[in-house]
């Protein structure tokens, strides 16, 4: 069966929800294509203590719900589906996903990105109770206590680096070698030198470990041998996969990590398809930028409509 609307979004996280708020007001007829969760990565995590407008913190799936409740009120649709393929038919971009095909005057992409997991026993038992991928969302969490930070590269060193403004002692535990900038470095031997950071060279997680259901240690190898780390929690940055493996062949354009690339509009090479939130080249991975792109995005795609006379609507005097 084939759909047609104003704007396929492919995505329901807080990217796409707020875009979704923003489209469907201005009566654009909208429809999401979600494969998994409504909410993303929000949706999974335990608590967000960073969000605006809550001062005591929010379950991520309470956000998630209050996003899609108020998208679905202004009359966005939820299609659970998985998008196998975007092109570019001659008066519409055409979404094939699982349950058919879409048709679509424009396509917002606002899949995200999935942490980068070490694929050990344990870790998704103890996601959220003691195995963490955000620093800024769940470090507040450890306040004088002591933690693990894996990883070696820039984003593992500056997230260690803040972890310090609650924890009373991070062991970072890297692959390799560090691989962080000479700046990042640099820091890191001093807070060494403090004795707040010891550095574990040539560790590999091999599990994460608790008793009667509380995290309580990383099990490693350290150059062959085995080796456990009794810590309160463990942050994990080994980097971020894109959720783009669905646009192979789609002319899209993306970075070498993967990423969509845009211009200033949120627009992609391709006339009419935009990107915005995680799965975005340059995207600063946090929930309330997401939502401002995702707004931000739905105001460039109504203009792209207007544009191309596809959808006439009324502008606003103001926007809310």
């Amino acid at each position: 069966m084939t759909i047609k609307k104003d704007l396929v979004i492919v995505g329901a996280g807080p990217s796409a929800l707020a875009a979704a708020v923003y489209t469907t007001r201005e009566e654009i007829s909208t429809v999401m294509c979600e494969k998994g969760v409504v909410g993303g990565l929000a949706a999974i995590t335990d608590w967000i203590d960073n969000y605006p407008g809550f001062a005591k913190g929010i379950k991520g799936m309470d956000l998630a719900s209050q996003m899609q409740d108020q998208a679905e009120r202004f009359g966005a649709e939820i299609q659970y589906a998985e998008v196998a393929e975007i092109s570019d038919g001659d008066d519409f971009k055409i979404v094939k996903t699982t349950d058919g095909e879409l048709h679509a005057k424009a396509v917002l992409i606002a899949t995200g990105s999935a942490y980068r997991q070490l694929n050990v026993p344990g870790e998704k038992e103890f996601y959220g109770r003691g195995v963490h991928f955000c620093a800024t969302c769940d470090g507040a969490f450890y306040r004088d206590k002591k933690i693990a930070v894996v990883g070696g590269g820039n984003s593992a060193v500056q997230e260690a680096l803040f972890l310090l403004k609650f924890a009373s002692h991070i062991d970072l535990l890297v692959r390799s070698e560090v691989k962080a900038s000479e700046v990042l470095q640099r820091e890191l031997d001093e807070k060494v030198k403090q004795g707040k950071i010891t550095v574990h060279l040539g560790v590999t997680p091999t599990g994460i470990s608790g008793d009667n259901g509380k995290f309580s240690k990383v099990l490693a190898k350290q150059n062959g041998k085995d080796v456990e780390f009794t810590v309160d929690g463990v942050f994990v940055f080994i980097g971020l996969i894109p959720n783009t493996a669905f646009l192979n062949g789609s002319g899209i354009k993306l970075d070498e990590s993967g990423f969509i690339k845009t211009d200033a509009n949120l627009q992609t090479n391709l006339s009419g398809i935009f990107a915005s939130g995680d799965v975005r080249s340059g995207a600063t991975m946090q929930i309330a930028s997401a939502v401002g792109e995702g707004a931000t995005a739905a105001l460039k795609i109504r203009e792209y409509l207007e544009k191309q006379k596809h959808h006439l609507i009324t502008l606003p005097t103001e926007s809310v």
